[in-house]
């Protein structure tokens, strides 16, 4: 794995990830925009890699639970 932590592990994924992450933040309120956010608080950037962890949690215990 790499030492950046904004990397994609699976690079055919990067763009996949990218509108997912787009997605949470308008879900949960973010005014995320493509390129610069340097106007975001850390609290909200933050919020955003968080609930998409939250989302990829629940749909991976969805898959092993079989539904």
């Amino acid at each position: 794995m790499s030492g950046r932590s904004n990397t994609t592990n699976v690079p055919e994924a990067k763009e996949a990830m990218n509108r997912f992450k787009m997605e949470v933040a308008s879900e949960i309120g973010v005014p995320l925009t493509n390129g610069y956010n340097g106007n975001l608080t850390s609290a909200q950037n933050g919020s955003v890699g968080g609930y998409m962890v939250k989302k990829m949690i629940e749909a991976q215990e969805r898959q092993m639970a079989g539904k």
